[in-house]
């Protein structure tokens, strides 16, 4: 038998042999080059050309070239048969196939691979053998005990595998699973695998189908399946049923939702669930999400016709048909312009808290519609807002704060409390020069609200108001001057100034309040003036290195006008702590403006280690100095008589932050009596990392707030950790405790198991803060999850 090497027969001395650097195929025909030749092309077989079927004409490219690098190449004549041996590879339309032998057959069109072989596709598929069969045009293939590992992971192992038309691989008693532990024994089975008589991977329809599958754990088999049918591992988006999940509560009974999804396009779906509940009967929800070129929104539906309502009986839940409604979305119209909605709507508060099973439950109570735009020196938005609480009416307690005049009681009507918000315009522009050598900066903001019946509380025979009945809407602009000059020796001397203009719109209001305004148009005028002074020192030591910063400003303006005599609707919560301390105007919004003559003083020290270990301090108070003090004139609500800042001497403020960059950090504000040094205000929290464990601690102290209904003080410490047993198993808990009444508000423990392939979890919670008088809430939630196949998870509540 004669054997030339292969570049073209007609060119070579018959028997010769000598290596060969390079093959070309290109299309149908062979192209050969070397470092010592190059050749004419010379046609393959008709046979191998009707081999070339339509489904591999959309995968391959005709016109491209084949590369093939070996030690040794080889032709036979008489079989026509060319064979490439050592390390041989070959490169083909992103195919590449590596081996210690391959023999092309040019009459059957098929080629043959031996000895370690590893053939790989362009979308990254991996398949090893012993020995492999190809076709020319690498459309059809066949090997004994092969394993197949994709990009996502995932692998397939078998002990015959057909590969057809291209796309469609059968596995003959194949096993599909996703990788595991590189530590994990050869001979140790992964956590689970699938395992099946056939398993066909259609790449064009991107389906798997398991034929006679069963659910192996550890090896040993827990689940028959006779059929199964899931998306191909690469696939995020992929017609069919989705993994179903377990509820339970005692009110709706034992149920199982059914979620179907549909990849309708590219660019929208559809996802509907049916949840058949044992009490109730069935849960219904659709959702609809869609993407387009400038953004994305969703619509979601749920409901149900209730079989039982009187297991609701009591609250707002007891009634037939109960549901909700849900969408948000987000445009852009432009590079800098945006806008938006987050809106939800419920036949009656309890809707989404009895039926949390709804992908929506979690959806905040606030619904907003919003347009936005935002440049370098400009910001512009518009908002309105509306309000659906959760919270069902509740009978008052004796503890003598139902309101003294004809107002609803504290704990009746809160849906008509809540504010319509409609609109909020807010706009801010920084002007592009200096003036007077300083920034010039402009704010405004519109705000309107409509509320259908006063919210009011009563405390030692007086009543407060957190809203009123009526229409009320004031425009807010105010203009900002600052500059920072340093002297020689570093002190850094900030002078600034503002104008506050507001003008109140007041129409319908409750009359019964009779100190508010009767006015149809209020309005009120505040300028300021003031310097901030600022010296830091830095000392360096072999380390690290410190700073001291003393801090002093001082504010000149006249009172503020018409106190008590407005509503407050965006400045009820006043928080005077180290980060307001230096705040020209401490009220949290608009309604109210700080008047009167101040200074706040304080010292920041800061202790930086070359390590990165670091402590960072501040400290400090405010003074009262002259004319009426804001913060001991009354309003409506009352809400600034116990802040702090209602005595010419404050009260004292500190905070501190200090990280060890070894996994522990800790942080605090605190708020101290300004005659005993008594805590008034303490929250503080420290999270470790050490080894196998993560935890996390906080405590809060709230001194009590007589004008705010707040009759003793509220004290509460949280705690939550991590213990990793093993690099899989952890076991989790937390706990929330009320040191003042001395009971448990919250607490919770669960194990859980994470592997690449492979969660399951289980955890119990109960919870007593809603209403100590109602029964404790107890949770159970069990999740468990197998990687490309899908999670599940049951939930229980009302235990």
């Amino acid at each position: 038998m004669a054997k030339t090497p292969l570049v073209a027969p007609s060119f070579l001395t018959q028997g010769a042999v000598r290596p060969a650097r390079g093959l070309y195929v290109r299309g149908l025909g062979l192209v050969i080059a070397s470092s010592l030749a190059v050749a004419a092309a010379t046609p393959l077989p008709a046979s191998a050309q009707d081999s070339l079927t339509s489904a591999l004409q959309a995968r391959v490219n005709p016109d491209a070239q084949m590369l093939l690098e070996a030690g040794e190449l080889t032709y036979d004549f008489d079989r026509d048969v060319i064979s490439a041996i050592g390390k041989v590879e070959i490169f083909y339309d992103g195919f590449t196939l590596e081996a210690e032998r391959v023999d092309f057959d040019r009459k059957a069109g098929k080629m043959v691979a031996k000895g370690y072989v590893r053939f790989t596709e362009p979308d990254g598929n991996v398949v090893t053998s012993n020995e492999m069969q190809l076709s020319d045009d690498f459309a059809e293939g066949f090997a004994n005990s092969l394993q197949l590992d994709t990009p996502e992971r995932t692998r397939f192992i078998a002990d015959r595998a057909t590969r057809s038309a291209g796309n469609v691989t059968t596995f003959e008693n194949g096993l599909y699973t996703v990788y595991t532990n590189p530590n994990r024994p050869a001979n140790k089975p992964p956590l689970w695998r699938l395992r099946a008589q056939k398993i066909i991977h259609n790449q064009q329809e991107q389906v798997v189908h398991f034929e006679d599958a069963s659910l192996e754990f550890f090896g040993q088999p827990i689940a028959y399946m006779p059929y199964l049918s899931m998306p191909d591992p690469s696939v995020k988006r992929k017609t069919g049923f989705l993994m179903p999940s377990g509820v339970y509560s005692q009110r709706t009974g034992v149920g199982v939702a059914l979620p179907y999804y549909w990849a309708l396009d590219p660019s929208y779906d559809l996802t509907a669930t049916l949840t058949p509940m044992s009490k109730q009967g069935v849960l219904s929800e659709a959702l609809w999400r869609q993407r387009l070129v400038s953004g994305s929104y969703r619509v979601a539906a749920a409901g149900i016709f209730q079989s039982q309502p009187s297991e609701f009986r009591g609250t707002s839940g007891d009634r037939r048909w109960r549901g909700a409604i849900h969408t948000d979305g987000e445009f852009r119209i432009s590079r800098d312009w945006k806008w938006g909605w987050d809106l939800t709507h419920k036949t009656d508060r309890a809707f989404l808290r009895d039926y949390d099973s709804v992908s929506f439950a979690k959806s905040d109570e606030v619904s907003q519609i919003y347009l936005a735009g935002e440049t370098r020196r400009n910001a512009f938005s518009v908002k309105a807002y509306a309000f659906q609480i959760s919270q069902e009416d509740y009978n008052s307690a004796p503890d003598g704060h139902d309101p003294i005049g004809p107002f609803a009681k504290v704990g009746s009507s809160l849906q008509d409390k809540q504010p319509y918000v409609l609109p909020v315009i807010d706009y801010d522009y920084v002007f592009e020069n200096p003036i007077a050598g300083g920034e010039l900066s402009l704010s405004s903001n519109f705000t309107s609200l409509t509320r259908n019946k006063t919210d009011a509380f009563a405390f030692n025979g007086v009543d407060r108001f957190r809203g009123i009945d009526g229409t009320f809407s004031r425009l807010t602009v105010q203009t900002d001057w600052r500059r920072t000059v340093i002297d020689p020796i570093g002190q850094v001397f900030t002078p600034f100034a503002y104008v506050r203009g507001d003008l109140f719109f007041l129409a319908s209001q409750d009359k019964n309040v009779t100190a508010l305004t009767g006015d149809a148009f209020a309005g009120r005028f505040m300028p300021a003036a003031g310097l901030e002074y600022r010296y830091p020192f830095v000392a360096t030591f072999d380390g690290g290195n410190q700073i001291i910063e003393p801090v002093a400003q001082i504010i000149v303006r006249p009172d503020e006008q018409r106190i008590g005599q407005l509503p407050n609707d965006d400045a009820q919560s006043l928080v005077f702590d180290a980060s307001t301390l230096f705040d020209y105007d401490k009220f949290s919004g608009f309604d109210r403006a700080e008047g009167g003559t101040r200074a706040n003083i304080g010292l920041n020290y800061k202790l930086q280690f070359d390590g990165g270990q670091y402590l960072s301090t501040m400290f400090g108070r405010s003074f009262h100095l002259a004319g009426k003090n804001s913060y001991s004139q009354t309003d409506l609500l009352g809400a600034t008589r116990n802040s702090g800042l209602e005595t010419g001497r404050s009260d004292y403020v500190g905070s501190a932050y200090f990280d060890t960059r070894y996994g522990v950090k800790f942080g605090a504000q605190a708020r101290f009596d300004d005659k005993t040094f008594a805590v008034r205000r303490l929250q503080a929290q420290g999270t470790a990392t050490y080894g196998p464990v993560v935890s996390t601690l906080a405590y809060a102290f709230l001194g009590a707030q007589p004008d705010l209904g707040i009759d003793k003080p509220r004290e509460e410490v949280l705690g939550a950790a991590s213990l990793r047993l093993s690099d899989n198993w952890r076991i989790f808990g937390s706990l929330r405790y009320d040191m003042e009444n001395r009971n448990v508000v919250q607490d919770g423990l669960g194990v859980g198991y994470d592997d690449e392939g492979f969660s399951l979890s289980v955890a119990y919670q109960e919870d007593r803060s809603r209403n100590n008088k109602e029964p404790v809430d107890r949770t159970v939630f069990f999740r468990f999850g197998l990687r490309t196949i899908g999670d599940t998870q049951v939930s229980t509540g009302g235990l």
